[in-house]
């Protein structure tokens, strides 16, 4: 059985029929959509979206400040007084 990543769900069948309605009623939370009870898809709020982008994208940002600190070679010491 396919794990769901949601803790709301809703047919392909009730999604085709309005899927307005289920985005109003799922109040910002993520709803898997079930095709065959698995998860065909799953829907997210614009606003939801975007906040899982900008986790992606810090996380994208902490690998790579890790990679630059791990090559201490290229290390250019600033004084603050000369910025």
């Amino acid at each position: 059985m396919d794990q769901i990543f949601a803790d709301l769900s809703v047919s392909m069948t009730e999604f085709k029929k309005n899927p307005a309605k289920v985005m109003r009623s799922a109040d910002n939370r993520p709803v898997a959509v079930l095709s065959h009870n698995k998860p065909a898809f799953y829907m997210l709020a614009p606003e939801l979206f975007q906040a899982l982008l900008d986790e992606l994208e810090d996380k994208e940002l902490v690998q790579i400040a890790r990679q630059r600190l791990a090559t201490k070679d290229d290390i250019v010491y600033v004084d603050i007084e000369d910025i």
